[in-house]
């Protein structure tokens, strides 16, 4: 059997026609032979549309099951799929629309006038519309369509996804993922994680997104599994469908949410198989809570947009607060010195480097940042600053470009981090270094609490006998809600731009 995701979801389809593939809310179920006839339809909508294997396109619209099977389409004609943030201004969309040139567009009909002007503007040469219930004349055109569109036939190192980067350090980077790269990730994480086709995912995640697109979807399929597709997160729907489902992929903030609510309760978690975490570092305090009332440890992985998943915590052994695992079976992933590029000997603290079949062709048009970031020896270099600890268990310390260092000694935020989650009245927090006049940069805290009571002080003093005194923070912030992306990344750049002048501010 050929080991692309659509041939794999094609074969599923002929293996078990009456499977469910997507379980929605209201309890209606789209079979596997009925997604793949509806992806029939799509797709033949795409080719009349003038869409050619290798030609983009791009998709911004809301998580419906429809919207998903674009997906699929786009892969039954070996189109390359680019989905597009839904938070995307129409200025955010001129970049990429202008770099990544595809053949069309599929966009929200809310946004038809501004999209025909940018388009006309652009040169895209075909647009379709999609609403949040799965209408609008991509449906309407797509049901004129025969079933039976013929598949492409791709090879591993077609393309088969482009996914633009954040663009926190500069402009955004389109990451060309082959289709060798999501199959052999999407396999190794279904042996890995023991997923199996009686798997119901419980799938709240965007679909923009490698986590809730690439992970949550292609592993469902690799396993012959079923998806229970939410339109978005929302905690008390994970409670009322939780019964139905065995797994939940999901950030940090999912699983902050639930221990927050009444109805989230040991009986109710206890025919659940898995629960994963992921796009985020998930606090300590969060794993042990949900661990202490449903007995499930929260199984966390480390994965990024270039490189899909590299890690992943033990499904059968020690599932570690504050590690993100193992190397997944065919990733090699090592510790260097930032500067020098040198191997680092275990436990010491350097940049991430990973190499295997997941890892990306590079990025769209821009050979010369592919060049400074994917080395000749075919590992690519993450940004991440992390350590492998004797056991071999890795744990990101922080980016790179979070690293703070005060009176030249480096402060990982990660380190204090943890112990400031495990101050009692903590919900989580973030520490940035801010330009500091003696000291280069001062380390800040900043602080989600969950006791009115908890200042400053308290604080600070709970940490003087935990830290040397060049990683405790010169200062405490509290916020109410710390600012985070729509994977629930923290966004420590805003953060820094906040908070700047806060010494400044203060006479240091």
């Amino acid at each position: 059997m050929r080991q692309d995701m659509f041939s794999r979801f094609q074969a599923r389809a002929g293996e078990a026609p009456d499977a469910p593939f997507l379980i929605l809310p209201d309890g209606a179920v789209l079979t596997y032979a009925a997604a793949l006839a509806r992806s029939g339809q799509i797709a033949g909508l795409f080719r009349a549309k003038g869409v050619q294997p290798g030609d983009r396109i791009a998709v911004q619209v809301e998580k419906s099951a429809t919207a998903l099977l674009t997906y699929l389409a786009a892969l039954r004609i070996g189109a390359v799929y680019l989905p597009l943030n839904t938070g995307y201004t129409s200025g955010e969309l001129r970049f990429f629309l202008s770099d990544a040139e595809p053949a069309l567009l599929i966009h929200r009909p809310e946004d038809d006038a501004a999209m025909a002007a940018l388009c006309a503007e652009i040169g895209v040469p075909a647009r379709l519309m999609l609403d949040a219930g799965g209408g609008g004349d991509l449906s309407d055109l797509a049901d004129q369509q025969a079933a039976d569109t013929p598949v492409h036939r791709v090879q591993d190192d077609d393309l088969a996804a482009i996914l633009y980067t954040s663009g926190t350090t500069g402009r955004s980077k389109g990451a060309m993922l082959s289709q060798g790269n999501l199959a052999s990730n999407a396999e190794t994480l279904r042996a890995y994680w023991h997923y199996a086709p009686e798997d119901r995912l419980l799938h709240a995640l965007p679909i923009f997104h490698t986590h809730g697109l690439f992970v949550a979807t292609n592993v469902t399929i690799a396993a012959g599994a079923a998806i229970i597709l939410l339109p978005k997160f929302d905690v008390k729907e994970l409670v009322r469908l939780m019964p139905q489902a065995t797994v939940l992929m999901g950030v940090p903030t999912f699983y902050s949410r639930l221990l927050g609510e009444p109805g989230f309760t040991r009986d109710l978690a206890s025919h659940m198989r898995l629960f994963v975490s992921g796009s985020a570092p998930l606090s300590a305090e969060v794993h042990k809570e949900f661990s202490a009332l449903t007995g499930h440890a929260i199984l966390e992985r480390y994965g990024m947009t270039e490189t899909n998943m590299n890690t992943s915590n033990p499904y059968d052994d020690d599932r570690v607060p504050g590690s993100v695992g193992f190397p997944l079976p065919g990733v090699e992933l090592r510790i260097t010195d930032p500067e020098t590029g040198k191997v680092l000997p275990q436990g010491e603290v350097g940049g991430i480097e990973v190499r295997g079949p997941n890892v990306f062709k590079g990025y769209w048009r821009l050979p010369e940042k592919t060049a400074e970031e994917l080395r000749a020896d075919g590992f690519f270099i993450t940004g991440d600053l992390g350590v492998v600890d004797a056991r071999g268990y890795v744990s990101i310390v922080g980016r790179a470009k979070d690293l703070i260092i005060c009176g030249g000694f480096n402060v990982y935020p990660a380190e204090v981090e943890a112990l400031i989650d495990a101050i009692p009245g903590v919900a989580e927090s973030a520490v940035i270094g801010i330009p500091h006049p003696d000291m280069g940069e001062g380390v800040v805290a900043v602080v989600q609490s969950r006791s009115p009571d908890l200042d400053e002080a308290q604080v600070i003093a709970a940490l003087s006998g935990e830290l040397a005194r060049f990683k405790q923070p010169r200062r405490v912030v509290f916020v109410p809600e710390l600012p985070r992306n729509t994977m629930g990344k923290i966004q420590k750049k805003q953060l820094r731009e906040t908070y700047g002048d806060l010494f400044a501010k203060a006479g240091a």
